[in-house]
């Protein structure tokens, strides 16, 4: 890649970087404004999901979609403080958006249709829930207070009321995002759309197919970079969550208790101070029947109540046997029963350690027991008389049984808080491991495992270059050196490959040369073989290109075996260097004894190319030159020389010469005898198929018969 072009990759990329920024921001404006035109009008729906659906639906990428989800929700809780708490499902509703169109288009109606109506019971679903978990039937809430209208003018009860107020939110909120988006995706052209979908990569945009291409290849591994890096994120992250999620809880209940604890600590200092120290005997005597005890009652009845919190105040005074209670003040709907004056409770042995205080009228340390009234803090203050003996104790035991309720509303909507942006962090950490890591390296790898598969194909080779440099990393970190040294380090393999492959040719050109030469030698002391060893050659190229397109043999003919047969088929007759001219070129029949020589050609021919093979350091198309110089005589039957081998046991690459060589025995002139027509050489072949040829080679010998004949008209015209 030049550098001209680098900088336009990179220009390119910055660009489509910044168009994906803005088309998010937007967005999230477009939400603020809708959500807070209908927060300022009061209407129950908010449009703040408008551009989360469609930022999703165009770019269909989870950290856009989830990123203008929560930022929305937040920058809206600035002005609806329930909004935050609402992100969560909003980023639910951009991953499900991101899956539906990844999946399917926005341009399929039926399938539009059914994501609209699922987005909109879906999110009636969980604002139902927020309202009811988080708010109660609050009036503050704009969705509560439609709904007690509606209810009111319908004359239909509340909860139904509110389900149909809930619904028609949402069909008018999601309904009108969907068809906004659906609009959009239909007028403006795919290319368009492309250049919002394909922005934030930081190489070459992978389409589907090679998306799916590039899951494939990963199939066999046991996990994947990109699993590791989100499971390591996820996991640190809920850690954190759950960690400070914790924390917080236990801090907002300590909070809580405290602040409780120390307003009735107030009040019940307050309350000391309406109680007259002389008339405790007589209000434990006489309860009720006393006008001051009524009147005491009544004052702390009111501090009670006035205080609006929940908890148990009395009056009691200590004894050696437990407390005897002088009032017990509670509410005449109370579950429990109130003690009456003069009525001794023993002390719970939550008590034990605090007795001598107790006893001595000291103020004592707020006691945490559970009891038959529930989980609460006993709180103890010393009411005094003139002289400062203790005459009584100020009791109050806070409950803390309903705080819990609290708590578990707090840690909703921590959870719901965080919820949001723990599913923003997640998408962000997916998307930078992604764009940045993991599909870089996934591509890289792919591609330099195809580039090894290559093997010596120099297309392929090529051709796999010129992907790998297509990918055009851009990630500006080690990732992209890593690329650039990958691009330069295939390059120079595929050149050297390259020159290895013209130093083979070359080579294989120089051994093809020698061998020729070497057969010319040999043919030249036979007087009558007339072009042999090229004819022959021809005829085994025929054979074995015949026995690969009809699938003979198909585990043996390997395009290095038929490479080594033709250019080790001149080699065939090489013993014949050995033969007596007397006997190689004798005019007449040869006599037994004659014969017997001839037939030594074959071993020979065998020694001499074993030597050579020895020397080479076993070439292999030297071992088919050896096997055809040995075998080509024998026959099918078991009944030829040297070795009288039969069917199989044959070496293919010699039963393939032993048509081509006695087919040109037949169609050429000899010194003792005239060349046979063509048709009566073919019937010979044809005759000795099974017996003395194998039948296979003979079928394909005889299926190219075009060819055969200009082989035929091109060296020996007087055959045709």
């Amino acid at each position: 890649m030049t550098v001209n072009s680098q900088q336009r990759a990179i220009h390119k990329n910055s660009n489509n970087s910044k168009y994906g920024a803005i088309l998010a921001l937007s967005a999230v404006a477009v939400n603020v404004i809708l959500s807070y035109t209908m927060y300022r009008m009061g209407l129950p729906f908010f449009l703040d999901s408008a551009g989360t659906i469609a930022v999703s639906a165009l770019t269909g990428m989870l950290y856009a979609g989830i990123f203008t989800a929560v930022v929305t929700n937040v920058i809206c809780s600035f002005f609806n403080d329930g909004a935050v708490y609402f992100a969560f499902f909003n980023a639910i509703l951009a991953i499900y958006t991101v899956w539906f169109v990844r999946k399917y288009s926005f341009r399929q109606i039926g399938k539009t249709i059914l994501f609209a109506l699922s987005v909109i019971f879906l999110s009636a679903a969980a604002d139902a829930f927020s309202q009811y978990a988080l708010f109660g039937e609050e009036e503050v809430s704009v969705i509560a207070q439609n709904a007690h209208s509606f209810a009111a003018a319908a004359n239909i009860p509340y909860f139904l009321s509110f389900c149909v107020t809930i619904l028609l939110m949402n069909v008018l909120d999601k309904g009108s995002s969907i068809i906004l988006v659906t609009t959009i995706i239909a007028v403006v052209p795919k290319e368009k759309l492309a250049v919002f979908q394909n922005n934030f990569w930081k190489q070459k945009a992978l389409t589907k197919s090679e998306l799916k291409s590039l899951d494939e290849w990963r199939r066999d591994i046991k996990i994947s970079l990109r699993t590791r890096n989100t499971l390591t994120i996820v996991i640190t992250s809920l850690l954190l969550v759950l960690f400070m999620g914790w924390i917080g809880t236990r801090l907002y209940f300590t909070q809580l208790k405290e602040d409780r604890i120390k307003k009735v600590q107030n009040l019940i200092k307050i309350a000391s101070e309406v109680i007259p120290t002389d008339k405790i005997d007589e209000f434990i005597k006489d309860g009720f029947d006393s006008p001051a005890y009524q009147e005491t009652y009544s004052m702390l009845y009111k501090l009670w109540e006035a205080s609006g919190d929940r908890f148990y105040l009395y009056v009691v005074r200590i004894e050696n046997q437990g407390a005897r209670f002088v009032f017990d003040i509670s509410s005449p709907d109370s579950e429990t029963e109130a003690l009456s004056p003069g009525q001794l409770v023993p002390f719970d042995k939550e008590f034990e350690e605090h007795l001598p205080d107790l006893f001595a009228g000291r103020e004592i340390a707020p006691v945490e027991e559970k009891n038959l009234w529930g989980w609460l803090v006993a709180l103890y203050y010393p009411v005094k008389d003139s002289s400062g003996k203790c005459v009584c104790y100020v009791g109050a035991d806070v409950l803390l049984n309903y705080m819990a309720g609290y708590v578990r509303i707090f840690i909703l909507k921590v959870f719901m808080t965080l919820a949001g942006f723990f599913i923003l962090v997640i998408a962000y950490a997916l998307w930078t491991t992604g764009i940045y890591t993991s599909y870089p390296i996934s591509t890289m790898a792919s591609c330099v495992d195809r580039f090894a598969k290559s093997g010596e194909d120099q297309e392929k080779l090529d051709e796999n270059v010129k992907i790998i440099r297509s990918i055009d990393i851009q990630t500006g970190d080690e990732v992209e050196k890593l690329y650039h040294a990958i691009c330069r380090m295939t390059l120079n393999q595929a050149e050297q490959m390259r020159d290895i492959r013209r130093l083979s040719d070359s080579t294989a050109k120089m051994q093809d040369g020698l061998i020729i030469t070497m057969a010319d030698m040999v043919e030249s002391r036979d007087s009558d073989t007339g072009a042999h060893v090229q004819k022959t050659a021809a005829y085994v190229k025929i054979i074995v290109e015949g026995l690969k397109k009809k699938g003979y043999y198909a585990q043996k003919i390997t395009p290095k075996f038929m490479s080594d047969v033709v250019r080790s088929a001149p080699l065939h007759d090489v013993g014949k260097i050995n033969i007596p001219d007397g006997v190689l070129n004798k005019p007449g029949k040869l006599t037994d004894e004659e014969f017997a020589i001839m037939k030594t050609h074959t071993t020979a021919g065998k020694k001499i190319l074993e030597n050579a093979i020895s020397t080479v350091q076993g070439e292999n198309y030297l071992k088919e030159a050896r096997n055809m110089a040995a075998y080509h005589h024998e026959r099918w039957d078991g009944k030829g020389y040297p070795e009288g081998l039969h069917g199989e046991v044959i070496p293919l690459s010699a039963r393939i010469m032993a048509v081509a060589d006695v087919f040109d025995a037949l169609a050429s002139p000899r010194v003792y005898k005239p060349a046979f027509p063509i048709e009566k050489a073919l019937a010979i072949l044809q005759e000795g198929a099974g017996t003395q040829f194998d039948a296979k080679c003979v079928e394909v010998f005889m299926d190219a018969l075009p060819e055969v004949k200009l082989i035929l008209k091109k060296y020996n015209p007087g055959a045709l």
